[in-house]
């Protein structure tokens, strides 16, 4: 099978399909490393929602998203930065989307996005209004029974005049909640309004305090996820972290040598690149947990690139990515996203996703996604 695909210059050329999708494989019980994927959502395109407002959800393509992933076995982070929260998706939204998810999957291994985006970060008097906008958003995910993700505040970001506020903001936070939770440690890349996010503008003073803040609270967290695109900088955070403590990776550039680890440790996963990669995740931590650690980078190491790809600068909006394979690919039948971020991205960029995706076996029906692909390049004139 072939498809024409237009290079910068608008000049074509024919791609062979590769037309070999992975085979599904699900995780098994027990698994060698706990794996979450971070899960985007799916946009309403019929209703008559305005899209510098409140989105309009597709709840049915939305839950079947997640159904998919449970049944691949995988862990789901719920209502985080890859299911746009706080770039569309707001506070009522995310907890809809939570609610329905812990109606929806019960028994599966959900944990739930907690933050303070209810709180304008210019209404913020200090790290007591931080507070209490978390601490409502907990209240709210553990009445139904959810799991927690304390993701990271722009509030507190903005107010806090040093290391000892944000101590207190975690404090008063992980006191308050119920169990183990994970910490989300976000970086600015993905999200400039963190910037100098634990009170200090270089990654050495900031983990000394993101470490002080675990280990005063050590009995309350499972783990922490950091996401600043550097594995020297979470290698050197894992190996210091409290006896167990996980470390959760959220590096999408970096991830097949941080889940493999070394002779001191590894990391666990949780990550939006496996939004997209949900297919080959099964069958590659599967071979680890048999010893075949060859085996589990032949899977994933050929993916780095369409992940480094997906998350190119400007990194936020890596989403636009992820929501475009996920159309590909038949999880939803159009791509629409809240706020029009589907407009995010320039049209070379879907070329060599495209291709990417094929050459990993990530287009589970490669017939849909050429069909799907050129009526994408239809709209940008091309055909």
């Amino acid at each position: 099978m072939r498809v024409s695909l237009p290079d910068t210059a608008g000049r074509l050329a024919d791609h062979v399909m590769r037309g070999n999708p992975v085979e599904p494989r699900p995780l098994g019980p027990d698994p060698a490393r706990v794996v979450f994927s971070a899960a985007h959502v799916v946009a309403d395109p019929f209703a008559d929602a305005d899209p510098s407002g409140p989105p309009a959800l597709d709840w049915e393509a939305t839950l079947a998203f997640r159904r998919y992933l449970a049944d691949l076995g995988l862990g789901i982070a719920e209502a985080m930065d890859t299911a746009q929260r706080g770039m569309g998706l707001d506070w009522p939204g995310a907890l809809e989307l939570i609610r329905r998810t812990r109606s929806e999957l019960p028994d599966a291994l959900v944990f739930n996005g907690c933050g303070t985006d209810q709180l304008e970060p210019a209404d913020a008097r200090g790290p007591d209004d931080v507070r209490r906008a978390y601490l409502e958003q907990v209240d709210a995910v553990q009445k139904v029974g959810g799991r927690v993700i304390l993701m990271a505040s722009r509030a507190l970001a903005r107010v806090a005049r040093g290391p000892d506020d944000y101590i207190s903001v975690y404090d008063g936070v992980l006191d308050a909640c119920e169990r183990p939770v994970i910490l989300h440690w976000l970086g600015e890349m993905f999200d400039p309004a963190l910037a100098g996010y634990w009170g200090a503008d270089s990654f050495g003073p900031a983990m000394e305090t993101a470490l002080e803040a675990i280990s005063r609270n050590a009995v309350k967290i499972d783990g922490i996820k950091i996401s600043l695109l550097d594995k020297e900088k979470e290698i050197a955070m894992r190996r210091r972290l409290p006896s167990g403590v996980r470390m959760y990776t959220g590096d999408d550039f970096n991830y097949p040598e941080l889940i493999q680890g070394d002779g001191e440790g590894h990391s666990d996963a949780l990550l939006g690149i496996f939004d997209p990669l949900a297919a080959a995740v099964g069958g590659a931590v599967g071979r680890l947990g048999d010893g075949d650690a060859e085996g589990f980078r032949a899977i994933l190491d050929p993916t780095v690139p369409l992940a480094r790809l997906i998350f190119r600068a400007p990194t936020m909006h890596y989403k636009t990515g992820v929501v475009f394979l996920a159309w590909l690919n038949g999880h939803q039948d159009h791509f629409v996203m809240p706020g029009g971020a589907q407009a995010m991205r320039p049209l070379p960029y879907f070329v060599d996703c495209f291709k990417m995706a094929d050459a990993n076996g990530l287009l589970r029906d490669p017939e849909m996604a050429v069909a799907r692909m050129r009526r994408l390049l239809g709209i940008y004139g091309v055909g």
